[in-house]
């Protein structure tokens, strides 16, 4: 019958002490207001999804993206990367076209970046900060003391821009050099020593890439570089407008100051360090010179020689 409470189930036995729960009145319901939802666990830092995102957004920005080459061959179908506090400075005062100027958020500031951050102002640059990562992606593995400048593609000369006809022509070619950091240590002594300019093949040979710029200093903001579709018509073209041409090898029976043709307008032509000057290069050269070393060393780095000799030929000019 109704209300039986013999009936199982139909009275609630106290089994606990606690009585009736209070209601908040709304109060949690109201404090949960605002926050939204609870963030991915990629996006929580303590979390070890967001760490793996972290190292694999890191990963990523050190490889190449589409469409873009990598910093260390980047050439004149790309933009390229100028790294490092000197070499960027150079290139802004120089006025080259420059897209963007990636300074690290966390830069220790000095007069060099004082100076860059207001030229890129000044030139109408975008300046971005960026994380030690990013940078660390554009340099490729280069210094770039916390600065990367982007800019437009190298413009290279042409060889018969160096002809300049007044008689103080001093141009360095460069025969089978493949490393960029020679290029740049050649750069800048043609710089030092008041090159004209630099001669390089357009194949099987280094360009003005990101390590050229960073080895040059900056010279490669006021040494320009041609490049030649062959190097040894390039020469004879040079010839032909009464230009003389040495090359440098280590065995040559001419020391390079007893040479009687640097005192007028000059090539010099260096080669690769172990193969030296190749056969046709060195068959339109005028006369081949040495640089006296000391036995005991084979040969000289091929920037090395070539300093020598622009050296050697600016001492001449000047007596």
């Amino acid at each position: 019958m109704a209300g039986n409470s013999k009936r199982r189930g139909a009275t609630r036995k106290p089994t606990s002490k606690k009585g009736a729960s209070v209601g908040t009145g709304g109060h949690g319901r109201r404090a949960l207001e605002g926050k939204g939802p609870t963030p991915k666990a990629e996006d929580r830092p303590n979390h070890k999804a967001y760490k793996a995102k972290q190292r694999a957004e890191a990963e990523a920005a050190k490889r190449p993206q589409k469409g873009r080459s990598g910093p260390r061959d980047r050439t004149s179908t790309s933009h390229e990367v100028v790294v490092g506090r000197n070499s960027v400075l150079e290139a802004l005062r120089s006025g080259i076209q420059a897209e963007t100027l990636l300074v690290y958020n966390r830069i220790d500031s000095d007069d060099r970046i004082t100076e860059i951050v207001s030229l890129a102002v000044e030139h109408e640059v975008t300046v971005r900060e960026v994380t030690k990562t990013v940078l660390d992606g554009y340099a490729g593995g280069s210094p770039h003391q916390g600065v990367a400048l982007e800019v437009a593609p190298y413009s290279y000369a042409d060889p018969d821009d160096f002809l300049d006809g007044d008689g103080r022509t001093l141009i360095v070619a460069l025969d089978g050099i493949q490393d960029p950091r020679n290029l740049g240590a050649i750069m800048r002594s043609a710089a030092a020593f008041g090159a004209t300019g630099v001669v390089v093949p357009e194949r099987r040979a280094a360009g003005v890439t990101v390590a050229a710029w960073k080895v040059s200093a900056g010279a490669a903001a006021r040494v320009p570089v041609a490049r030649a579709t062959n190097l040894t018509r390039a020469i004879e073209g040079y010839k032909k407008a009464g230009i003389f041409v040495i090359g440098l090898d280590a065995d040559a029976d001419v020391m390079i100051r007893d040479s009687e043709l640097i005192d007028g307008p000059l090539v010099i032509v260096a080669g690769a360090e172990g193969s030296g000057l190749s056969r046709l290069v060195r068959e339109a050269c005028d006369q081949i010179v040495s640089i006296p070393i000391d036995g005991a060393t084979e040969s000289l780095n091929a920037s090395v020689a070539a300093s020598i000799a622009l050296y050697e030929a600016g001492a001449h000019r000047a007596r």
